[in-house]
């Protein structure tokens, strides 16, 4: 995914208006609390990488969300794959400010 990451680290250089939510996901496999704290690792690793590649980390806003918000089944090991993600989205300048206080 790091050609996917340095592509958007681009479109981000070239858009300094723009703040981005970085959302962390997992699967169901482990308690809450663990799958939580990995959900927050992975938004935050991407965050670092992308931080690494010259975007202001002040533009970027990592969230997790644990298990909360699945893509596909847990049932299946193809469906526990697709809920280990991390998704981005522009923000708002409303999202922005209620990240920030």
């Amino acid at each position: 995914y790091y050609a996917v990451l340095d592509e958007i680290a681009l479109k981000l250089s070239r858009s300094p208006d723009t703040n981005i939510e970085i959302k962390g996901h997992t699967d169901n496999v482990g308690t809450a609390e663990y799958n939580q704290i990995l959900s927050e690792k992975r938004a935050g690793i991407v965050k670092n990488y992308l931080v690494q590649k010259g975007v202001e980390k002040d533009r970027l806003f990592p969230v997790g969300f644990g298990y909360t918000i699945n893509q596909a089944s847990n049932r299946t090991e193809n469906g526990r794959a697709l809920n280990r993600r991390v998704e981005m989205s522009p923000m708002s300048d409303q999202q922005t400010l209620a990240y920030q206080q």
